[in-house]
């Protein structure tokens, strides 16, 4: 099997790979570098393999899990305090995608943002609007573009910080990334 694993950091993956993608961080340099790669060779499965920021407490740092849903969560336009998303103003653009459950991790709903969440006001406001479990910055791009090129793609995630006020001291990015590398490795090994 042909697989490709995407990583946003060269640092977020630590195992040796043929076909290691680096595409940058954020959705449109990850929607750019996919796209390309899978014009460029065709391959059976994409793995968007990273860190990511968790709203759900109960998820413990270094936790890996799957993400089947994820929402481009800033898709949309602002009606004084409410959210229009591209449905509600008649808009054909995909801001939702959905893949199969590939993993045995836990599945999770994620959404994907340019601006990570750090503000307890917007925090409020996207967990009540989507209820996402986790937030990254690539996730939803990455599935965007496989799902375009009728490639089968899963994205997993290690839980490296909750979402709240930016502190970097209370991050452990060691344990997600080994644990991401782990669950990573084990996944590739049964393909």
């Amino acid at each position: 099997m042909n697989v490709l694993v995407v990583t946003a950091t060269k640092e977020e993956l630590s195992i040796a790979l043929d076909n290691h993608l680096v595409s940058g961080v954020g959705m449109v340099s990850t929607a750019i570098s996919v796209t390309n790669a899978l014009k460029s060779k065709r391959y059976d499965l994409v793995i968007n393999a990273g860190v990511a920021g968790s709203f759900n407490r109960t998820l413990e740092l270094g936790d890996v899990v799957e993400v089947n849903e994820d929402y481009l969560s800033e898709l949309g336009a602002q009606d004084g305090n409410r959210f229009l998303t591209p449905e509600e103003m008649n808009l054909e653009m995909k801001n939702r995608v959905q893949m199969p459950k590939r993993t045995q991790l836990k599945s999770v709903r994620g959404i994907t943002v340019n601006t990570v969440h750090g503000d307890e006001l917007s925090i409020m406001k996207i967990v009540h609007r989507l209820n996402p479990q986790v937030e990254s910055m690539e996730g939803a791009a990455c599935m965007l573009a496989c799902q375009e090129a009728n490639v089968p793609c899963v994205q997993i995630r290690s839980i490296s910080n909750y979402v709240e006020k930016r502190n970097k001291s209370k991050w452990d990015m060691t344990k997600a990334i080994t644990n991401l590398n782990k669950e990573l490795q084990k996944f590739i090994s049964t393909l």
